[in-house]
């Protein structure tokens, strides 16, 4: 994974310097929607990224959140988020992150996120996951399995399920953990392949939003899908969880 390791890192210095400035931000979204933030940042992230990915395999198909799909000949697919966390970005908090993966049909390949802020990257392949900081190079594993009463749940927002109904199942579990941490956007899954927090709980992703992480969440022995146990790899509402007991207990109470 050294490609995706270094254009990762040097596409990350892009929204750095755009970082806490005073920066032009757009909705795009038409009147009487959710607001849906993007920046320049956003844009010149995602098109230094494809453009890194073309020049060094230039069959395969990029889907990125700013600027769609550019299908290629290849079977393989990388998929971009430039900024996961816009409205974090734009907030002057360091919640946010960018995200590339790859894959092939269903297979989650490789992924990597990076928090330039930190000057931290979290990459895995689904069977192995590693966290780079500016100190450190260190394999990382998911904490050993607790029961929900002791788990800690993230969630980037509660405003991000779909319907009242979803926002009701994730309170359900929310009220059985130990506690909750909101505002988390990616980070929270790097937070969990780490093994600092238990469960990541969310909805309404998009493909380019969850498949860079989920070999990084797999890769470190956790468990990701979507609220009916399948593949998560297409979005939705997602559950992340350390282990299959917990997985297990959250699925019970969100279905």
């Amino acid at each position: 994974m050294p490609f995706l390791e270094g254009l990762i890192e040097q596409a990350g210095e892009i929204p750095l310097r755009y970082f806490r400035s005073d920066l032009v931000v757009t909705d795009k979204h038409l009147k009487g929607e959710s607001f849906d933030p993007v920046t320049r940042a956003d844009r010149e992230t995602e098109e230094f990224i494809r453009a890194g990915i073309a020049a060094e395999f230039p069959g395969h198909t990029i889907i990125g959140e700013e600027f769609g799909i550019t299908q290629g000949t290849a079977s393989l697919t990388w998929l971009i988020d430039p900024i996961d966390g816009t409205r974090g970005f734009i907030s002057g908090t360091p919640m946010w992150g960018v995200l590339v993966g790859l894959k092939q049909a269903d297979e989650c390949l490789a992924g990597a996120m990076r928090q330039p802020y930190t000057g931290e990257t979290w990459i895995g392949d689904g069977r192995t996951a590693h966290f780079i900081s500016r100190q450190r190079r260190s394999r990382i594993t998911v904490r050993e399995q607790v029961r929900l009463a002791e788990a800690i749940v993230c969630c980037t927002h509660p405003a991000m399920y779909p319907t009242s109904e979803a926002r009701e199942k994730f309170m359900r579990v929310v009220a059985g953990c130990r506690f909750s941490r909101y505002g988390t956007e990616c980070l929270g899954y790097g937070m969990l392949a780490c093994g600092y927090v238990d469960l990541v709980i969310e909805g309404g992703l998009s493909a380019y939003d969850i498949m860079p992480l989920i070999p990084i969440v797999e890769g470190a022995g956790g468990i990701i899908t979507d609220w009916q146990g399948n593949a998560a790899l297409n979005g939705g509402l997602i559950v992340a969880a350390t282990g299959k007991q917990l997985h297990d207990e959250v699925l019970n109470l969100l279905n």
